[in-house]
């Protein structure tokens, strides 16, 4: 009877993995499509908007393909470490991203773009915002906060001071797209961190009173706001983007115009390449382009949650946490950025994940899929812990 029992065992273990390496490779798969059809979609966006800045028309997607290729990079080399290793990592990580928050205040290293000091420049390296990395470094370090033994009234300070401290630091650099994203997925972290009801409420209004103050800081800021409420004010101002998008999405067909063949991004949707890239990939690749786009992140979303929801059962909580948080993190950028397309939300500035123009977010997303991809691999290996 043990014996049986044993290889019933044993078999049981054996299909689990099996299962778990599928839907990894599945979770790859989709990976490489996604950044595979961005790049294509980017490509078509950005060929007209490269030759208006005397630029090869291939100059956006290549600079792209750099990133992406750095970022698989990243995604190989994650896999090499184990997640307890990660987790040692985590303080460092944190305290380095802050430093390199901090030194986009400075003039010699920080580069000022529509008005705000976001973007880092050190030496020939490309410009990037080290926001994008205090996002992930935020996510894991409240994952083990929320792992961790401690005491639930320490897991609430700790909890409370890492997320003042970053919004801060967000605040400061005038990004209130990044800390949208941020502070929404802060939020559903809480929540399944299990801190209490109490305190989740108490935290939401300490974080949402600042946040509600710095966006009437900015008069551009109640603008948008305004415009996004009574769209008939400015329609050929704030609200031109916006409306040509609705435009080019109405105007699709069935199979869409055709990648390459699209009207409205030849200079009626500004910045068609970066923040309204979706609009482009709607009017060229019309019903079916839009289905296998949901199709792709939907798919992304539930193998992420499902597999959340496997580590916290083997009681991985970091794990279990850290993939929830970075899996809602990549969903909730992207639908905020179709909101904002489709009229849906005020314009954010928040870029498409995988598909929308800018070296650094790619890179991260890549790279938070690597993480994702570790931690997926956790699911009925090692000790429950």
């Amino acid at each position: 009877m043990e014996i049986y029992e044993f290889y019933e065992s044993q078999f049981i273990s054996t299909q689990n993995n099996s299962e778990t390496n599928l839907k990894k490779f599945i979770f790859l798969c989709l990976v490489i499509v996604l950044v595979g059809f961005g790049l294509l979609v980017l490509y078509s966006a950005s060929y007209n908007e490269a030759l208006q800045n005397n630029l090869s028309g291939h100059y956006y997607v290549l600079r792209q393909a750099v990133f992406a290729v750095a970022g698989f990079l990243l995604f190989a080399l994650i896999q090499l470490f184990s997640v307890d290793f990660i987790k040692k990592l985590l303080i460092p990580f944190f305290i380095f991203t802050v430093v390199l928050m901090l030194l986009t205040f400075s003039k010699r290293f920080g580069v000022e773009k529509f008005g705000a000091r976001r973007w880092l420049q050190i030496g020939s390296l490309v410009s990037f915002q080290p926001s994008e990395l205090l996002k992930v470094s935020v996510v894991l370090l409240l994952s083990k906060v929320f792992a961790s033994d401690n005491k639930l009234a320490s897991k609430r300070i700790y909890a409370l001071g890492i997320l003042m401290f970053s919004s801060i630091l967000i605040f400061l650099q005038k990004d209130y797209s990044t800390a949208l994203v941020f502070l929404l997925v802060a939020l559903a972290l809480l929540l399944i961190g299990k801190i209490g009801a109490l305190y989740i409420i108490l935290s939401s209004v300490a974080l949402i009173i600042p946040a509600t103050i710095f966006l009437f800081m900015e008069p551009y800021r109640i603008r948008r706001v305004v415009s996004f409420l009574f769209p008939s004010i400015d329609p050929s101002g704030l609200n031109w983007q916006v409306q040509n998008s609705l435009k080019a999405i109405k105007g699709a067909s069935f199979f869409g115009k055709g990648l390459g063949n699209g009207v409205y991004k030849l200079n009626l949707i500004p910045e068609v390449h970066s923040d309204f890239i979706f609009a482009s990939l709607v009017e060229e690749t019309g019903f079916i382009g839009v289905l296998f786009f949901f199709a792709l992140f939907f798919a992304l979303g539930v193998i992420g949650f499902t597999f959340a929801l496997k580590l916290y059962k083997e009681k991985k909580k970091f794990e279990a946490t850290a993939t929830f948080g970075l899996t809602f993190m990549i969903i909730w950028q992207a639908l905020i950025n179709i909101g904002v397309v489709c009229s849906l939300l005020p314009p954010t500035g928040i870029p498409l994940p995988f598909f929308s123009q800018g070296g650094t977010n790619l890179f991260m997303v890549i790279g938070e899929c690597g993480l994702l991809y570790s931690f997926l691999g956790s699911v009925n290996k090692g000790e429950l812990r």
